[in-house]
Protein backbone atom coordinates (compact mmCIF):
# COMPACT_ATOMS: atom_id res chain seq x y z
CA UNK A 1 0.00 0.00 0.00
CA UNK A 2 1.72 3.08 -1.19
CA UNK A 3 1.66 5.93 1.40
CA UNK A 4 1.85 9.68 1.25
CA UNK A 5 2.20 12.89 3.42
CA UNK A 6 -1.19 14.57 2.30
CA UNK A 7 -4.04 13.42 -0.30
CA UNK A 8 -6.25 16.01 -1.58
CA UNK A 9 -9.39 15.06 -3.11
CA UNK A 10 -10.84 16.81 -5.91
CA UNK A 11 -8.96 19.17 -9.20
CA UNK A 12 -11.02 21.96 -9.30
CA UNK A 13 -9.62 25.79 -8.01
CA UNK A 14 -9.41 24.08 -4.21
CA UNK A 15 -7.61 20.63 -5.07
CA UNK A 16 -5.23 22.27 -7.35
CA UNK A 17 -4.12 25.17 -5.19
CA UNK A 18 -3.83 22.55 -2.46
CA UNK A 19 -2.02 20.40 -4.10
CA UNK A 20 0.99 23.65 -5.77
CA UNK A 21 1.22 24.81 -1.57
CA UNK A 22 1.70 21.23 -0.09
CA UNK A 23 4.50 20.63 -3.21
CA UNK A 24 5.92 23.67 -1.73
CA UNK A 25 6.10 22.32 1.66
CA UNK A 26 7.92 19.55 0.41
CA UNK A 27 5.48 17.14 0.95
CA UNK A 28 4.68 13.78 -0.74
CA UNK A 29 0.97 14.07 -2.38
CA UNK A 30 -1.23 12.37 -4.52
CA UNK A 31 -4.26 14.34 -5.96
CA UNK A 32 -7.45 12.65 -7.03
CA UNK A 33 -10.44 13.01 -9.17
CA UNK A 34 -12.82 11.81 -10.34
CA UNK A 35 -13.34 13.28 -13.81
CA UNK A 36 -11.52 12.44 -16.74
CA UNK A 37 -9.94 15.79 -16.59
CA UNK A 38 -8.83 18.52 -14.02
CA UNK A 39 -11.86 21.55 -13.51
CA UNK A 40 -13.98 20.15 -10.75
CA UNK A 41 -17.49 22.14 -11.34
CA UNK A 42 -15.67 23.74 -14.28
CA UNK A 43 -15.40 20.39 -15.84
CA UNK A 44 -18.95 19.18 -15.12
CA UNK A 45 -20.95 22.16 -15.99
CA UNK A 46 -20.85 21.82 -19.53
CA UNK A 47 -24.43 22.94 -20.35
CA UNK A 48 -25.07 25.48 -22.64
CA UNK A 49 -24.14 28.84 -21.31
CA UNK A 50 -21.99 28.17 -18.44
CA UNK A 51 -20.16 30.88 -17.47
CA UNK A 52 -18.61 32.77 -14.76
CA UNK A 53 -20.57 35.32 -12.86
CA UNK A 54 -17.63 36.34 -11.23
CA UNK A 55 -15.13 39.29 -13.04
CA UNK A 56 -12.51 37.45 -15.22
CA UNK A 57 -9.62 39.38 -13.05
CA UNK A 58 -10.49 37.43 -10.21
CA UNK A 59 -11.56 34.30 -11.53
CA UNK A 60 -7.75 33.26 -11.19
CA UNK A 61 -5.20 32.86 -8.46
CA UNK A 62 -3.91 35.73 -7.20
CA UNK A 63 -0.76 33.81 -6.35
CA UNK A 64 1.10 34.02 -9.56
CA UNK A 65 1.15 37.45 -10.52
CA UNK A 66 2.85 37.13 -13.53
CA UNK A 67 0.41 34.40 -15.14
CA UNK A 68 -2.75 37.24 -14.22
CA UNK A 69 -0.83 39.59 -16.12
CA UNK A 70 0.05 37.98 -19.20
CA UNK A 71 -2.69 34.63 -19.41
CA UNK A 72 -5.21 36.04 -21.57
CA UNK A 73 -8.82 36.00 -21.79
CA UNK A 74 -11.20 37.05 -23.90
CA UNK A 75 -14.78 38.43 -22.12
CA UNK A 76 -15.22 39.74 -18.69
CA UNK A 77 -17.13 36.63 -17.41
CA UNK A 78 -15.31 33.61 -18.49
CA UNK A 79 -17.14 30.53 -20.16
CA UNK A 80 -16.74 27.11 -18.67
CA UNK A 81 -14.01 26.11 -21.84
CA UNK A 82 -12.00 28.99 -20.81
CA UNK A 83 -11.99 28.59 -16.91
CA UNK A 84 -11.20 24.93 -17.31
CA UNK A 85 -8.70 25.96 -20.11
CA UNK A 86 -6.52 28.06 -17.53
CA UNK A 87 -7.08 25.47 -14.76
CA UNK A 88 -5.44 23.06 -17.10
CA UNK A 89 -2.78 25.95 -17.87
CA UNK A 90 -1.77 26.18 -14.14
CA UNK A 91 -1.31 22.26 -13.76
CA UNK A 92 0.72 22.34 -16.60
CA UNK A 93 3.00 25.49 -15.93
CA UNK A 94 3.36 23.90 -12.28
CA UNK A 95 4.14 20.28 -13.18
CA UNK A 96 1.39 19.29 -11.16
CA UNK A 97 -0.25 16.74 -13.35
CA UNK A 98 2.12 14.27 -12.32
CA UNK A 99 0.54 13.95 -8.63
CA UNK A 100 -2.79 14.31 -10.09
CA UNK A 101 -4.97 10.73 -10.79
CA UNK A 102 -7.64 11.51 -13.24
CA UNK A 103 -10.94 8.80 -13.35
CA UNK A 104 -10.73 7.66 -9.72
CA UNK A 105 -13.33 8.41 -7.35
CA UNK A 106 -12.99 8.87 -3.49
CA UNK A 107 -15.22 5.75 -1.72
CA UNK A 108 -14.09 6.75 1.46
CA UNK A 109 -11.33 7.28 4.41
CA UNK A 110 -10.71 5.98 7.99
CA UNK A 111 -8.15 7.33 10.56
CA UNK A 112 -6.32 4.50 12.46
CA UNK A 113 -5.24 5.88 15.74
CA UNK A 114 -2.72 3.41 16.15
CA UNK A 115 -0.84 4.46 13.32
CA UNK A 116 -1.93 8.19 13.42
CA UNK A 117 -2.77 7.88 9.53
CA UNK A 118 -5.70 8.06 7.49
CA UNK A 119 -6.57 4.57 5.13
CA UNK A 120 -8.19 6.03 2.03
CA UNK A 121 -10.20 3.60 -0.55
CA UNK A 122 -10.91 4.70 -4.02
CA UNK A 123 -13.51 3.46 -6.62
CA UNK A 124 -10.84 1.49 -8.38
CA UNK A 125 -9.96 -0.83 -5.45
CA UNK A 126 -6.86 1.15 -4.81
CA UNK A 127 -6.25 2.06 -1.19
CA UNK A 128 -3.60 4.38 0.29
CA UNK A 129 -1.88 5.60 3.89
CA UNK A 130 -1.54 9.76 4.42
CA UNK A 131 -0.77 12.01 7.04
CA UNK A 132 -3.02 14.65 5.84
CA UNK A 133 -6.39 14.05 4.37
CA UNK A 134 -7.77 17.46 2.25
CA UNK A 135 -11.09 17.45 0.72
CA UNK A 136 -11.72 19.31 -1.88
CA UNK A 137 -14.74 17.69 -3.38
CA UNK A 138 -16.30 21.47 -3.18
CA UNK A 139 -19.87 22.97 -2.60
CA UNK A 140 -20.97 22.80 -5.85
CA UNK A 141 -20.34 19.51 -6.70
CA UNK A 142 -22.82 17.38 -6.10
CA UNK A 143 -26.45 17.62 -8.02
CA UNK A 144 -29.23 18.23 -6.28
CA UNK A 145 -31.66 15.93 -7.95
CA UNK A 146 -35.13 16.40 -6.47
CA UNK A 147 -37.80 14.30 -5.38
CA UNK A 148 -40.34 15.38 -8.09
CA UNK A 149 -43.51 13.55 -8.40
CA UNK A 150 -43.78 11.41 -11.23
CA UNK A 151 -40.34 11.86 -12.87
CA UNK A 152 -39.53 8.63 -13.50
CA UNK A 153 -42.32 8.04 -15.85
CA UNK A 154 -41.31 10.60 -18.55
CA UNK A 155 -40.75 9.15 -21.45
CA UNK A 156 -37.62 11.43 -22.44
CA UNK A 157 -34.02 12.21 -21.41
CA UNK A 158 -33.11 14.02 -18.11
CA UNK A 159 -30.46 16.71 -17.95
CA UNK A 160 -28.76 18.62 -14.87
CA UNK A 161 -26.95 21.62 -15.39
CA UNK A 162 -24.61 19.73 -12.78
CA UNK A 163 -23.76 16.71 -14.59
CA UNK A 164 -23.32 17.83 -18.29
CA UNK A 165 -20.82 15.86 -19.63
CA UNK A 166 -21.38 15.77 -23.12
CA UNK A 167 -23.02 17.12 -25.79
CA UNK A 168 -26.75 17.13 -25.86
CA UNK A 169 -28.86 17.77 -29.17
CA UNK A 170 -31.61 20.10 -28.36
CA UNK A 171 -32.49 21.28 -32.20
CA UNK A 172 -36.01 21.10 -32.24
CA UNK A 173 -36.70 20.14 -29.12
CA UNK A 174 -39.55 20.88 -26.73
CA UNK A 175 -37.58 21.53 -23.45
CA UNK A 176 -38.85 22.25 -20.33
CA UNK A 177 -36.39 24.06 -17.89
CA UNK A 178 -36.60 23.43 -14.40
CA UNK A 179 -35.07 25.93 -12.38
CA UNK A 180 -34.27 29.48 -11.94
CA UNK A 181 -31.08 30.02 -10.77
CA UNK A 182 -28.00 31.16 -12.47
CA UNK A 183 -27.65 27.92 -14.36
CA UNK A 184 -31.20 27.94 -14.90
CA UNK A 185 -30.71 31.30 -16.34
CA UNK A 186 -27.94 30.71 -18.00
CA UNK A 187 -29.31 27.45 -19.97
CA UNK A 188 -33.16 29.21 -20.94
CA UNK A 189 -31.22 32.04 -22.87
CA UNK A 190 -28.83 30.02 -24.75
CA UNK A 191 -30.81 27.13 -26.08
CA UNK A 192 -34.29 29.54 -26.76
CA UNK A 193 -33.10 30.15 -30.14
CA UNK A 194 -31.93 26.47 -30.59
CA UNK A 195 -35.24 24.95 -29.54
CA UNK A 196 -39.06 24.30 -31.10
CA UNK A 197 -40.42 25.10 -27.93
CA UNK A 198 -39.16 26.05 -24.34
CA UNK A 199 -40.62 26.24 -20.75
CA UNK A 200 -39.02 27.72 -17.57
CA UNK A 201 -40.58 25.79 -14.73
CA UNK A 202 -40.34 27.98 -11.51
CA UNK A 203 -40.82 27.69 -7.86
CA UNK A 204 -40.65 31.73 -7.86
CA UNK A 205 -39.86 34.02 -9.84
CA UNK A 206 -36.30 35.23 -9.90
CA UNK A 207 -34.34 38.95 -10.03
CA UNK A 208 -32.01 38.75 -13.04
CA UNK A 209 -29.62 41.52 -13.08
CA UNK A 210 -27.77 42.12 -16.87
CA UNK A 211 -24.06 42.58 -17.08
CA UNK A 212 -21.96 43.98 -20.11
CA UNK A 213 -20.50 41.42 -20.80
CA UNK A 214 -18.07 41.86 -23.82
CA UNK A 215 -14.29 41.12 -25.22
CA UNK A 216 -11.31 42.40 -22.98
CA UNK A 217 -10.21 45.15 -24.29
CA UNK A 218 -6.11 45.98 -24.53
CA UNK A 219 -6.71 49.28 -22.21
CA UNK A 220 -8.70 47.47 -20.00
CA UNK A 221 -6.09 44.86 -19.66
CA UNK A 222 -3.18 47.19 -19.39
CA UNK A 223 -5.02 49.08 -16.03
CA UNK A 224 -5.91 45.95 -14.44
CA UNK A 225 -2.02 44.74 -14.70
CA UNK A 226 -1.24 48.38 -13.51
CA UNK A 227 -3.79 48.08 -10.72
CA UNK A 228 -2.91 44.30 -9.66
CA UNK A 229 -2.45 44.91 -5.74
CA UNK A 230 -5.75 47.75 -5.53
CA UNK A 231 -7.76 45.06 -7.24
CA UNK A 232 -7.05 42.35 -4.73
CA UNK A 233 -6.91 44.53 -1.84
CA UNK A 234 -11.04 45.62 -3.18
CA UNK A 235 -11.69 42.13 -3.27
CA UNK A 236 -10.24 40.50 -0.07
CA UNK A 237 -12.16 43.94 2.03
CA UNK A 238 -15.24 43.34 0.13
CA UNK A 239 -18.09 41.14 1.42
CA UNK A 240 -18.29 38.78 -1.23
CA UNK A 241 -14.92 38.77 -2.55
CA UNK A 242 -15.59 41.13 -5.56
CA UNK A 243 -13.67 44.04 -7.20
CA UNK A 244 -16.43 46.47 -6.21
CA UNK A 245 -16.74 49.07 -4.05
CA UNK A 246 -18.22 48.64 -1.03
CA UNK A 247 -19.96 51.63 0.80
CA UNK A 248 -21.97 51.34 4.61
CA UNK A 249 -23.80 54.14 3.47
CA UNK A 250 -27.95 53.09 3.92
CA UNK A 251 -30.53 53.16 1.19
CA UNK A 252 -32.87 55.37 3.16
CA UNK A 253 -30.10 57.98 3.89
CA UNK A 254 -30.39 59.53 0.16
CA UNK A 255 -33.10 60.51 -1.75
CA UNK A 256 -35.15 58.65 -4.23
CA UNK A 257 -33.62 60.03 -7.51
CA UNK A 258 -30.38 59.86 -5.87
CA UNK A 259 -30.68 56.15 -5.52
CA UNK A 260 -32.62 55.94 -9.31
CA UNK A 261 -29.69 57.55 -10.73
CA UNK A 262 -27.21 55.35 -8.46
CA UNK A 263 -29.21 52.16 -9.66
CA UNK A 264 -29.58 52.82 -13.19
CA UNK A 265 -26.04 53.50 -13.58
CA UNK A 266 -25.55 49.98 -12.05
CA UNK A 267 -28.23 48.54 -14.16
CA UNK A 268 -26.64 49.80 -17.74
CA UNK A 269 -23.34 49.49 -16.39
CA UNK A 270 -22.34 46.46 -14.33
CA UNK A 271 -20.16 45.02 -13.64
CA UNK A 272 -23.06 42.03 -11.90
CA UNK A 273 -25.65 41.43 -9.54
CA UNK A 274 -23.45 41.50 -6.73
CA UNK A 275 -22.74 45.23 -7.24
CA UNK A 276 -26.21 45.67 -6.17
CA UNK A 277 -26.28 43.95 -3.43
CA UNK A 278 -22.86 44.81 -1.77
CA UNK A 279 -22.14 47.83 -3.79
CA UNK A 280 -22.95 51.51 -2.73
CA UNK A 281 -25.70 50.46 -0.32
CA UNK A 282 -24.55 48.37 2.87
CA UNK A 283 -28.53 47.39 3.91
CA UNK A 284 -29.95 45.50 0.96
CA UNK A 285 -29.15 42.53 2.59
CA UNK A 286 -30.45 43.49 6.33
CA UNK A 287 -32.93 45.96 5.69
CA UNK A 288 -36.32 45.31 4.70
CA UNK A 289 -37.36 48.89 3.91
CA UNK A 290 -34.27 49.51 1.73
CA UNK A 291 -34.63 45.63 0.12
CA UNK A 292 -38.22 46.68 -0.67
CA UNK A 293 -36.83 49.98 -2.26
CA UNK A 294 -35.06 48.16 -4.21
CA UNK A 295 -37.14 45.41 -5.17
CA UNK A 296 -39.59 48.31 -6.89
CA UNK A 297 -36.26 49.76 -8.77
CA UNK A 298 -36.24 45.84 -10.34
CA UNK A 299 -39.94 45.40 -10.86
CA UNK A 300 -40.05 48.48 -13.06
CA UNK A 301 -36.91 47.55 -14.86
CA UNK A 302 -38.93 43.88 -15.43
CA UNK A 303 -41.58 46.06 -16.74
CA UNK A 304 -39.54 47.83 -19.04
CA UNK A 305 -38.21 44.36 -20.50
CA UNK A 306 -41.47 42.51 -21.37
CA UNK A 307 -44.12 42.94 -23.23
CA UNK A 308 -47.03 40.14 -22.95
CA UNK A 309 -48.73 41.08 -19.78
CA UNK A 310 -49.11 37.80 -18.65
CA UNK A 311 -45.72 36.65 -18.51
CA UNK A 312 -44.54 40.02 -16.84
CA UNK A 313 -47.08 39.03 -13.98
CA UNK A 314 -45.50 35.36 -13.47
CA UNK A 315 -41.77 36.90 -13.89
CA UNK A 316 -42.22 39.87 -11.17
CA UNK A 317 -40.89 38.64 -8.12
CA UNK A 318 -43.20 38.24 -5.30
CA UNK A 319 -40.23 37.54 -2.55
CA UNK A 320 -37.76 40.11 -1.86
CA UNK A 321 -34.12 40.54 -2.98
CA UNK A 322 -32.29 37.84 -1.07
CA UNK A 323 -31.38 34.75 -3.42
CA UNK A 324 -28.27 34.50 -4.42
CA UNK A 325 -27.61 37.44 -7.18
CA UNK A 326 -28.13 36.07 -10.58
CA UNK A 327 -25.85 38.15 -13.39
CA UNK A 328 -26.89 37.45 -17.28
CA UNK A 329 -27.91 39.69 -19.70
CA UNK A 330 -31.09 38.89 -21.93
CA UNK A 331 -33.28 37.47 -19.95
CA UNK A 332 -36.33 38.59 -19.66
CA UNK A 333 -36.01 39.55 -23.25
CA UNK A 334 -35.97 36.60 -24.17
CA UNK A 335 -39.03 35.06 -22.85
CA UNK A 336 -40.82 38.16 -25.37
CA UNK A 337 -40.10 35.47 -28.09
CA UNK A 338 -43.71 33.65 -28.86
CA UNK A 339 -42.28 30.15 -28.45
CA UNK A 340 -41.04 30.82 -24.75
CA UNK A 341 -43.04 30.20 -22.62
CA UNK A 342 -43.20 30.20 -17.99
CA UNK A 343 -45.11 28.27 -15.44
CA UNK A 344 -44.42 30.00 -12.00
CA UNK A 345 -45.80 27.47 -9.40
CA UNK A 346 -47.16 30.56 -7.36
CA UNK A 347 -49.90 31.18 -10.41
CA UNK A 348 -50.34 27.71 -11.85
CA UNK A 349 -49.35 25.18 -9.05
CA UNK A 350 -47.63 22.01 -10.05
CA UNK A 351 -49.40 19.02 -10.08
CA UNK A 352 -46.95 16.02 -11.35
CA UNK A 353 -44.68 14.90 -14.40
CA UNK A 354 -45.83 11.84 -16.34
CA UNK A 355 -44.74 10.73 -19.11
CA UNK A 356 -45.48 13.17 -22.06
CA UNK A 357 -44.33 16.14 -19.94
CA UNK A 358 -45.34 18.22 -17.51
CA UNK A 359 -48.93 18.45 -16.02
CA UNK A 360 -49.95 21.37 -14.02
CA UNK A 361 -53.37 22.62 -12.54
CA UNK A 362 -53.95 25.31 -15.63
CA UNK A 363 -52.89 22.61 -18.55
CA UNK A 364 -50.70 19.23 -20.06
CA UNK A 365 -47.13 20.82 -21.21
CA UNK A 366 -45.97 18.12 -23.71
CA UNK A 367 -41.88 17.68 -23.86
CA UNK A 368 -39.10 16.37 -25.33
CA UNK A 369 -36.54 16.96 -22.72
CA UNK A 370 -36.54 17.60 -19.39
CA UNK A 371 -33.06 20.05 -18.15
CA UNK A 372 -32.83 19.74 -13.95
CA UNK A 373 -31.31 23.67 -13.34
CA UNK A 374 -31.47 22.87 -9.45
CA UNK A 375 -28.56 23.71 -7.71
CA UNK A 376 -25.71 21.69 -5.70
CA UNK A 377 -26.51 19.52 -2.20
CA UNK A 378 -24.59 22.54 -1.00
CA UNK A 379 -26.33 21.57 2.88
CA UNK A 380 -24.19 18.75 3.07
CA UNK A 381 -21.92 19.26 -0.13
CA UNK A 382 -20.41 15.81 -1.33
CA UNK A 383 -19.41 14.91 2.30
CA UNK A 384 -21.97 12.67 3.31
CA UNK A 385 -21.96 10.65 0.13
CA UNK A 386 -18.74 9.40 1.81
CA UNK A 387 -17.84 6.90 4.50
CA UNK A 388 -15.66 9.26 6.56
CA UNK A 389 -14.69 7.32 9.98
CA UNK A 390 -12.88 9.88 12.24
CA UNK A 391 -12.08 8.68 16.20
CA UNK A 392 -15.64 8.83 16.99
CA UNK A 393 -17.72 7.48 14.17
CA UNK A 394 -18.56 8.44 10.83
CA UNK A 395 -18.82 11.99 9.49
CA UNK A 396 -22.29 11.20 8.10
CA UNK A 397 -23.39 9.87 11.33
CA UNK A 398 -22.04 12.93 13.29
CA UNK A 399 -23.66 15.55 11.20
CA UNK A 400 -27.30 13.82 11.56
CA UNK A 401 -27.28 13.82 15.51
CA UNK A 402 -26.58 17.63 14.96
CA UNK A 403 -29.22 18.22 12.62
CA UNK A 404 -26.71 20.54 10.87
CA UNK A 405 -23.13 19.47 9.09
CA UNK A 406 -20.43 21.63 11.42
CA UNK A 407 -17.22 22.84 11.45
CA UNK A 408 -14.83 24.90 12.87
CA UNK A 409 -14.03 28.26 10.54
CA UNK A 410 -15.75 26.20 7.89
CA UNK A 411 -12.02 23.88 7.37
CA UNK A 412 -12.11 21.27 10.15
CA UNK A 413 -14.24 18.74 12.29
CA UNK A 414 -13.51 17.69 16.08
CA UNK A 415 -13.14 13.96 15.90
CA UNK A 416 -11.57 14.00 12.33
CA UNK A 417 -7.99 14.72 12.86
CA UNK A 418 -5.71 16.24 10.00
CA UNK A 419 -9.01 16.26 7.65
CA UNK A 420 -9.41 19.32 6.11
CA UNK A 421 -12.16 20.73 4.11
CA UNK A 422 -11.74 23.37 1.57
CA UNK A 423 -14.84 25.65 1.68
CA UNK A 424 -16.81 23.54 4.23
CA UNK A 425 -19.71 24.00 6.38
CA UNK A 426 -19.72 27.42 7.53
CA UNK A 427 -17.71 28.79 5.45
CA UNK A 428 -18.58 32.24 4.04
CA UNK A 429 -21.02 33.16 1.24
CA UNK A 430 -18.82 34.11 -1.16
CA UNK A 431 -17.03 34.14 -4.59
CA UNK A 432 -14.66 31.08 -4.31
CA UNK A 433 -11.58 31.54 -5.76
CA UNK A 434 -10.68 34.38 -3.17
CA UNK A 435 -11.86 32.26 -0.43
CA UNK A 436 -10.07 28.59 -1.99
CA UNK A 437 -6.81 30.76 -1.42
CA UNK A 438 -7.70 32.11 2.07
CA UNK A 439 -8.39 28.52 3.57
CA UNK A 440 -5.44 27.14 1.35
CA UNK A 441 -3.35 29.26 2.83
CA UNK A 442 -4.54 28.81 6.69
CA UNK A 443 -4.47 24.83 6.15
CA UNK A 444 -0.96 24.73 4.82
CA UNK A 445 0.04 26.88 7.89
CA UNK A 446 -1.58 24.46 10.40
CA UNK A 447 0.41 21.94 8.28
CA UNK A 448 3.59 23.51 8.10
CA UNK A 449 3.37 24.09 12.03
CA UNK A 450 2.52 20.33 12.57
CA UNK A 451 5.61 19.80 10.66
CA UNK A 452 8.01 21.40 12.67
CA UNK A 453 6.13 20.06 15.88
CA UNK A 454 7.05 16.62 14.24
CA UNK A 455 11.25 16.88 13.75
CA UNK A 456 10.79 18.39 17.54
CA UNK A 457 9.41 15.04 18.37
CA UNK A 458 11.81 12.97 16.44
CA UNK A 459 9.70 12.17 13.82
CA UNK A 460 6.53 11.58 15.36
CA UNK A 461 3.19 12.68 13.45
CA UNK A 462 1.61 15.44 14.86
CA UNK A 463 -1.76 15.58 15.10
CA UNK A 464 -4.37 18.03 14.13
CA UNK A 465 -7.75 18.68 15.22
CA UNK A 466 -10.61 21.11 15.82
CA UNK A 467 -11.37 21.06 19.72
CA UNK A 468 -14.60 21.14 20.15
CA UNK A 469 -15.64 24.00 22.63
CA UNK A 470 -14.12 26.15 19.41
CA UNK A 471 -16.40 24.71 17.01
CA UNK A 472 -19.25 25.42 19.17
CA UNK A 473 -18.15 28.96 19.75
CA UNK A 474 -17.69 29.18 15.84
CA UNK A 475 -21.36 27.73 15.23
CA UNK A 476 -22.79 30.02 17.43
CA UNK A 477 -20.93 32.65 16.16
CA UNK A 478 -22.60 31.73 12.25
CA UNK A 479 -26.35 31.72 13.61
CA UNK A 480 -25.72 34.78 15.30
CA UNK A 481 -24.87 36.22 11.70
CA UNK A 482 -27.49 34.77 10.35
CA UNK A 483 -29.93 35.88 12.42
CA UNK A 484 -29.34 39.58 10.77
CA UNK A 485 -29.73 38.65 7.15
CA UNK A 486 -33.00 38.62 4.91
CA UNK A 487 -31.45 35.97 3.20
CA UNK A 488 -33.33 33.92 5.98
CA UNK A 489 -36.17 34.85 4.53
CA UNK A 490 -36.78 33.58 1.45
CA UNK A 491 -36.91 30.24 0.28
CA UNK A 492 -33.43 29.20 -1.38
CA UNK A 493 -31.29 26.10 -1.67
CA UNK A 494 -27.95 27.46 -1.24
CA UNK A 495 -29.06 28.84 2.18
CA UNK A 496 -30.52 25.71 3.62
CA UNK A 497 -34.05 27.03 3.58
CA UNK A 498 -35.79 24.58 1.41
CA UNK A 499 -35.01 21.64 3.73
CA UNK A 500 -38.02 20.49 5.30
CA UNK A 501 -38.60 20.49 9.15
CA UNK A 502 -35.21 22.09 9.58
CA UNK A 503 -34.12 25.80 10.87
CA UNK A 504 -30.48 25.99 9.35
CA UNK A 505 -29.50 29.35 9.86
CA UNK A 506 -25.54 28.12 10.63
CA UNK A 507 -25.04 26.97 6.85
CA UNK A 508 -22.64 29.57 5.67
CA UNK A 509 -20.76 32.54 7.79
CA UNK A 510 -22.72 35.69 6.56
CA UNK A 511 -20.32 38.15 8.23
CA UNK A 512 -18.78 38.96 4.94
CA UNK A 513 -15.64 37.65 3.26
CA UNK A 514 -13.28 40.53 4.48
CA UNK A 515 -14.60 39.49 8.01
CA UNK A 516 -13.74 35.96 7.90
CA UNK A 517 -10.50 37.03 6.22
CA UNK A 518 -9.51 38.97 9.27
CA UNK A 519 -11.00 36.29 11.70
CA UNK A 520 -8.46 33.18 10.35
CA UNK A 521 -5.72 35.62 10.12
CA UNK A 522 -5.86 36.50 14.07
CA UNK A 523 -6.43 32.79 14.73
CA UNK A 524 -2.91 32.11 12.75
CA UNK A 525 -0.99 34.87 13.88
CA UNK A 526 -2.14 33.87 17.49
CA UNK A 527 -1.06 29.84 16.80
CA UNK A 528 -4.10 28.43 15.95
CA UNK A 529 -6.15 28.66 19.29
CA UNK A 530 -8.82 26.27 18.84
CA UNK A 531 -6.82 23.50 17.28
CA UNK A 532 -4.87 20.86 19.44
CA UNK A 533 -1.53 19.26 18.12
CA UNK A 534 -1.20 16.19 19.71
CA UNK A 535 1.13 13.08 19.23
Amino acid sequence: MSTFDAIVVGAGFGGIYNLYKLKELGLSVKCFEKAPEVGGTWYWSQYPGATSDSSSEVYRYSFDKELLKTYPWPTHFLPQKETQAYLKHVVDRYDLGQHIQLNTELKGASFDAATSAWTVSFSNGETYKATYLILACGSFHTPNRPKIPGLDKFAGPVYHTGDWPEKRDLKGKRVGVIGTGSSGAQVLVNIADEVKHLVSFQRSAQHVVPHPNGPVSAEYREWVNNNYDEIWEQVNNHPVGHPLVHKTTPTMSVSAEERERIWEDLWNNGPNGFSFMYGPFGDIHSSAEANREICKYFEKKIAQSITDPDKLKKLTPSEIYGKRPVTLSGYYETFNKEHVDIVNYEHTPFVTVNEKGILTEEKQWDLDVIILATGYEVIDGSYIKLDLQGTHGSLKENWAKEGIPTSYLGVSESGFPNMFFIVGPQSPFTNMPPLIESQGNFITGLIEKAEAKKKENGGKTVLIEAEEKAKREWMEKCRTLAEGSLFRTVKSYIFGNMAPGKDLPGIFWLGGYGYYRSTIKEVSDNGYPGFSFST
